[in-house]
């Protein structure tokens, strides 16, 4: 059995990361880094991507290839301020789903990682193109997914 099946699948992440989008609309530096109006989108997407790695249906990679999560958010501004805001909010959710112990520890274990591997500067974040090295820029919040 899966850690996917074990922790009551699919309803279980669904509220995971229907909590987490609840607490990132209000947040002043999360919530402009995802460019569409509706979080449902990028709702969907975390949702895929987590329901695959830990054992459940492949339909994040059949439908948007390798995760490759560096490089998908590599063009927004993550430094650890975004990080904590993120591991709070993941926080939160991740304590609504009263999972056992062992399975509360595995997950928080996961997505601590992750966050920190997600961080891609210590430059505070500031109005404007955030700087990629000398003469060029990316957008701080671009149109792409998240």
């Amino acid at each position: 059995m899966s850690f996917y099946d074990e922790v009551g699948g699919r309803p279980t992440f669904e509220r995971l990361v229907t909590v987490f989008y609840r607490e990132v609309a209000t947040d002043d530096v999360l919530r402009p880094m995802y460019p569409e109006a509706d979080l449902a989108p990028a709702a969907d997407r975390l949702l895929l991507f987590l329901q695959q790695y830990w054992g459940g249906p492949s339909t994040y990679g059949e439908t948007r290839g390798h995760p490759r999560l560096r490089m998908r958010h590599r063009p927004f501004h993550i430094d650890p301020d975004a990080r904590d805001r993120w591991l709070r909010h993941m926080r939160t959710a991740l304590d609504e789903l009263d999972l056992s112990p062992l399975h509360e520890a595995t997950l928080w274990d996961y997505l601590e990682r992750a966050a920190h591997a997600m961080v891609n500067t210590f430059e505070p974040a500031g109005i404007g193109p955030r700087r990629e090295g000398p003469g060029t820029t990316i957008p701080l919040h671009p149109a792409s997914e998240a």
